[in-house]
């Protein structure tokens, strides 16, 4: 495993860990906000964000 997954993957446990007391609100706000933040794009920037790879968006 790199880094970087095993960072992410203890990100995921401790937001696990917490949920009972941050609360289920916690987990709509972290789903929502990319959601509404890919509609917010016009179709000319969606279009292009689903053609360019994951690797690619870093850049």
């Amino acid at each position: 495993m790199t880094a970087r997954t095993k960072i992410i993957l203890a990100g995921v446990a401790v937001g696990l860990l917490l949920m009972p007391w941050i609360g289920w609100f916690s987990l709509l706000v972290v789903l929502g906000i990319p959601a509404v933040a890919y509609l917010m794009l016009d179709p000319g920037q969606r279009r292009r964000l689903r053609r360019v790879s994951r690797k690619e968006l870093g850049r």
